[in-house]
């Protein structure tokens, strides 16, 4: 069969053909194969024509089928190699199995053996006694420990044979061949051996060879050695030769150790050290470090060296108005560099020794006993030369300084830094510091000191103040003088006290200096018996009190920091005995003396008394105050921890601030005396005329002479009373003097006949008085009291309806207490009147 312009082709065309790569193909995908199939199965002149032939599926069913049968024959292909591979896993499954429970087998065979070998060690006699963990006796550390026994004893009869050969080697030969040999190979276990071997072979050479030793262990009698008949006497002395190679073992090593502090070789240190240690103790290796250190070479040469401190600093050290300059530089210089070199130095002894607390115990103690101290000991006799004062501020200045350094030393904890020191080295720092300041604190060394110093500086302060008071006139001798004397004993020796000092031969010329200045007194006053005081040198200065209480409380303070806990209330006991003797007795009391003198001398005088030694209470109650504030607050707190002590105190204080106020209120009570007797005797030279004038003439006058002269009397007086005290002292003051005056000026109306114009007078007088007495701090009841004067002017110059009405309101007791007039006192003033006898005045006193 032919197409249209093509050629013939077969009836059953052959279809597509097919592989398994076609299909095993990762990018073979269903659906592009089968349409593929059908693009193919048209032929292609025919897939455009206008008449397309029926679908022929026999070439694509022969193709199926080849497929298929392909197919088939993959798949029994592929099954019987699954079924080969699925033989091959069992047969190894079953393989791994066996050898699985094989070596179960041989585990437990293991651990069984195991087991029963454990059992058998740990119990040799088949007793069961517990678990394994408790049962007694491990043979394998038995074993061990008699392994280790034959060692040792191996060891030691290599060791006792080469002692015999060494020993045979000396005595016979005189030489060490075979120790030396051991030496010659270095490193630290061999030295220690030749050590030990030494020191034996010596001990050896004690008991064998009496001869190089002499008289100590024995003597040759009878061919008798050590008590062994026919022992062999060595033949060559072995003293000298051990002697000799243990001083060349022991430089060598003190060598090497030198050479590697040098070169900071801690390791080499550490290993010389040990060796030393165990050679003669390590006291050689301790002193070669610390001896030889470069700190102690340097320093030897500075010690020598004198003390050359600005004298500007030393004269402020002297000067007891100055604040200390703190401790001497050079022995601050040398504070400041042992805190570097302890801490530096503690690093490399902790790296260079096993036992280096020891040996920081011995530099602390070379630090402390030769350089701090032998410069402190410079430094205080330095200041002794200056003056006592100076000498107690260097001491304190430099136990300050000093502790500093000892605390910092602590905290930083040397060869435990960081960590503080060891309970060791800080008990040893402690006993340092201690015995640095012992000979200048033992017994009472030290307080007395600081009684001696205050004492030098109040009896130069109070020098002119002595002098002017022994030089001033005394008062007759009585009672009053009596009660002085005890003052003026104290003041006569405080005087010869600073005489005494001034000329002795012990005193410097800068703490002579010193004591001429605070005194005020020049150095070219040769006779110091008639130096010139000038009244101001005999008051009493609060000034002058607060530099002696300065002063107390520089050595109070100084007397806490340097001396014992349990001695501090003894020592202030001290200086509290020194301030009531000197401030309280001399000072203070010496000026209430002074002034209960011209008090009572005045008591009885002439002419107006002179009230000028009122102001120099004042200072005298402002300085007992300032010092009782002191001793309560400060000296006695102190010594709370001693109560005898205390209670002591106490009573010495009270004692003392009670004779002060008793002299105080002496004076107050003279003062009062020696004013109310200057008014009584004022009053007593009222002219009779001056109530009763001729004419009114008087008038014109504001007060009489008399009151004019007693009031401007009373104004001084009550000036210079407010300038002394105050507050309820000044009142009491007042109250007791207004009261005695109003007594003087009731007895005196009493005396004068008084006519109008008088009575016009005695009413100015009266008004003139009460503003007086008024001047002084009076109480409320005191006032009253003197206003109640007004009512004797009233009294004379009232009429009789007048009289008659205040007669109405007379008191039935004492005038005083009532503040009113009594009958008696209101009856004796109004018959005084010049018109007494009149009907009008005669009728009011007959009512009464």
């Amino acid at each position: 069969m032919e197409r249209n312009g093509s050629g013939s082709r077969a009836l059953f065309p052959k279809g597509p053909s097919f592989t398994l790569e076609d299909f095993s193909n990762k990018d073979f995908i269903v659906r592009d194969f089968v349409d593929s199939l059908a693009d193919n199965a048209v032929p292609v002149n025919r897939r455009s024509g206008p008449a397309q032939q029926a679908f022929d599926p026999k070439p694509l069913i022969r193709s199926f089928e080849n497929a298929l049968q392909g197919l088939g024959m993959l798949s029994e292909e592929l099954q019987q190699k699954e079924s080969e591979l699925m033989t091959e896993v069992r047969r190894a499954e079953i393989q791994h199995d066996q050898t699985l429970d094989t070596l179960g087998r041989k585990l437990d065979q293991s651990i069984d053996s195991f087991e029963a070998l454990d059992l058998s060690l740990n119990n040799p006699d088949g007793n069961d006694r517990g678990s394994r963990g408790e049962v007694g006796g491990n043979i394998a550390v038995q074993i061990g420990e008699k392994l280790e026994e034959l060692d040792r004893k191996r060891r030691r009869a290599i060791d006792a044979n080469f002692l015999i050969q060494c020993w045979l080697e000396v005595s016979e030969t005189g030489e060490l061949t075979s120790l030396q040999d051991i030496q010659r190979q270095g490193g630290a276990e061999n030295k220690v051996r030749c050590a030990v071997i030494a020191h034996q072979l010596m001990r050896i050479s004690q008991r064998l060879d009496l001869v190089a030793w002499g008289p100590i262990n024995g003597l040759y009698r009878n061919g008798i050695t050590n008590g062994v008949a026919g022992a062999t006497r060595p033949t060559h002395n072995t003293r000298e030769v051990l002697e000799k190679f243990c001083e060349t073992l022991e430089q060598d090593l003190l060598k090497q150790f030198n050479n590697s502090y040098r070169k900071q070789n801690f390791e080499d240190m550490m290993e010389c050290s040990k060796v030393l240690h165990d050679f003669n103790g390590g006291s050689s290796v301790i002193a070669v470090f610390v001896n030889q250190h470069q700190f102690f070479i340097d320093r030897d040469q500075l010690i020598s060296e004198e003390v050359t401190t600005d004298g500007d600093v030393w004269e402020q050290l002297a000067d007891p108005d100055s604040d200390p300059p703190g401790v001497e530089p050079s022995l601050q210089s040398l504070v400041d560099e042992v805190r570097i070199v302890m801490q530096e130095e503690s690093f490399i002894i902790k790296r260079a020794f096993p036992y280096y607390e020891t040996v920081l115990v011995k530099f602390i103690q070379r630090v402390f006993q030769q350089s701090v101290q032998q410069r402190l000991e410079n430094v205080l006799e330095k200041a002794d030369t200056i003056s006592s004062l100076a000498f107690l501020r260097s001491l304190h200045a430099s136990r300050n300084y000093i502790s500093a350094l000892i605390e910092d030393l602590k905290s930083h904890g040397l060869t435990e830094h960081p960590e503080p020191c060891s309970a060791q080295i800080s008990q040893n720092l402690d006993q340092q510091m201690e015995e640095l300041f012992v000979p200048y604190m033992v017994g009472n060394a030290y307080i007395e000191r600081e009684k001696r110093s205050l004492e030098e500086l109040y009896n130069s302060l109070l020098f002119k103040y002595n002098i002017y008071h022994s030089r001033r006139k005394k008062a007759p001798t009585g009672f009053m003088a009596s009660l002085a004397q005890q003052g003026s004993q104290l003041m006569a020796s405080a005087k010869d006290a600073y005489l005494e000092r001034l000329e002795s031969s012990e005193l410097t010329a800068t703490q002579k200096a010193m004591m001429l200045k605070v005194a005020g007194v020049s150095e070219t006053d040769n006779n110091k018996n008639d130096i010139e005081v000038t009244e101001q040198d005999g008051v009493l200065s609060t000034a002058n009190a607060k530099r002696m209480m300065t002063w107390l409380a520089e050595s109070v303070r100084r007397t806490l920091e340097l001396g014992s806990q349990s001695e501090t209330p003894k020592d202030v006991a001290i200086l509290l005995n020194l301030l009531m003797t000197s401030m309280g007795q001399v000072y203070v009391e010496t000026a209430l003396d002074a002034a209960l003198e011209k008090s009572t001398a005045q008591e009885n005088i002439k002419t107006e008394p002179d009230l000028s030694y009122l102001p120099s209470v004042r200072p005298a109650v402002i300085i007992t105050s300032i010092m009782l504030r002191f001793i309560t607050t400060v000296l006695i707190r102190l010594a709370e921890s001693n109560t005898t002590v205390r209670r002591s105190m106490e009573a010495q204080t009270k004692m003392g601030i009670e004779s002060i106020e008793k002299k105080t209120n002496n004076v107050m009570k003279s003062t009062i005396d020696v004013i109310v007797n200057w008014v009584a005797k004022s009053l007593a030279g009222q002219k009779k005329i001056d109530f009763a004038p001729k004419d009114d003439s008087v008038l014109e006058l504001n007060q009489t002479a008399t009151c004019t002269a007693i009031c401007l009397f009373l104004s001084r007086a009550a000036t210079l009373t407010s300038q002394t005290i105050d507050g309820a002292n000044l009142e009491a003051f007042g109250g007791e003097l207004a009261l005695a005056i109003q007594r003087l000026l009731f007895d005196h109306y009493k005396k004068f006949k008084i006519n109008a114009a008088g009575g016009l007078m005695v009413t100015k007088d009266i008004a003139k008085y009460v503003a007086t007495l008024k001047q002084w701090s009076l109480s409320k009841d005191m006032e009253a009291t003197v206003d109640m004067l007004t009512e004797i002017g009233y009294l004379f110059i009232i009429g009789p309806e007048a009289l008659r009405e205040r007669g109405r309101n007379l008191a039935t007791g004492p005038s005083v207490a009532s503040k009113r007039l009594v009958k008696a006192d209101f009856k004796t003033f109004v018959q005084n009147r010049e018109d007494s006898r009149s009907v009008g005045i005669q009728s009011v006193l007959s009512s009464l």
